[in-house]
């Protein structure tokens, strides 16, 4: 299947004494993936191999072209080859349901995609309030901030890729008392959280109603959108949101947690949600021991 990490030689420098020692280092894979609808490419992103086929669930689903798991009756790995006339496994056949969007609609909606990507094939706003059609205000979840404030630990713990690379970012998705439901890594955000919505479609858990999505870094305006269209009502990231991502979640009905660094944490949207004292948070330990199913 696709590697995860890879190791190269490098060196390290140490100005305080004078001195350049070689070392073996790991390195996060980052390799293209081409999504292949009936035989025709829809598009392109560049993403740590793995969980190939929850990453294109996921990004189909946040592009409004399958309600469900569903709407893909198969998807196969091409066996394309590389340099060394080994199978790359980066490109991914989809087969759609007959009478799909992804029949009907892939044709009208270009896309070009990075790890780094924004919003891919989305027009504007309106067009992501179109496609929420789980009403996130209606959720009346809501979590104790110690609670809360343990989670970035928990996800730490559980990135097994993270801590030889330190090159990869994460998406957990949580049950309200903080239990792990799914992690999945990526060097790109987006990636890790459409692998994360890519695998709750496949289990049949979509909406994620009354669940916590965790992620590493910045809340950027995809992942709100990518969370709202789940059906997630709370989002948390460990640093900053941006000016578009805080208005979408305003719009839909959404928690927008950043800066979530125990003790403290900011929040942009939907503070009704974080409760504030009284609540006892789940020992980290427990809580990775729990995962299942990831």
């Amino acid at each position: 299947m696709g590697r995860v990490t890879t190791r190269t030689r490098t060196e390290r420098l140490d100005a305080a004494a004078g001195t350049r020692t070689p070392r073996p280092d790991t390195l996060a894979v980052e390799e293209p993936l081409q999504i292949t609808v009936s035989g025709e490419p829809l598009t392109v992103t560049m993403r740590t191999p793995g969980d190939d086929f929850d990453l294109v669930l996921g990004f189909l689903h946040a592009e409004g072209l399958v309600s469900g798991a569903g709407d893909v009756t198969a998807m196969r790995h091409c066996t394309d080859l590389g340099e060394d006339g080994q199978p790359t496994f980066n490109v991914v056949e989809v087969t759609p349901r007959p009478g799909s969007r992804l029949v009907t609609d892939r044709v009208a909606r270009p896309f070009t995609t990075t790890s780094a990507c924004g919003v891919c094939g989305t027009a504007s706003v309106d067009d992501v309030l179109d496609r929420t059609v789980h009403p996130l205000a209606e959720d009346d979840v809501s979590v104790p901030l110690e609670l809360l404030a343990s989670l970035p630990d928990v996800l730490r713990s559980a990135q097994a890729a993270f801590e030889r690379t330190g090159g990869l970012h994460a998406a957990g998705l949580f049950t309200a008392d903080g239990r792990l439901e799914c992690l999945r890594e990526d060097v790109g955000r987006h990636n890790a959280v459409d692998k994360v919505v890519g695998w709750a479609l496949r289990e049949g858990r979509v909406p994620l109603r009354s669940r916590i999505l965790l992620v590493s870094g910045r809340a950027s305006f995809e992942l709100v959108q990518k969370a709202a269209v789940a059906g997630v009502p709370v989002l948390a990231a460990v640093s900053a949101p941006s000016s578009l991502a805080v208005s979408l979640a305003r719009e839909t009905g959404m928690t927008l947690v950043g800066f979530l660094r125990p003790p403290t944490a900011n929040v942009y949207a939907g503070g009704h949600r974080v409760r504030v004292g009284g609540a006892t948070a789940q020992p980290v330990a427990a809580a990775v021991a729990a995962v299942g199913g990831t």
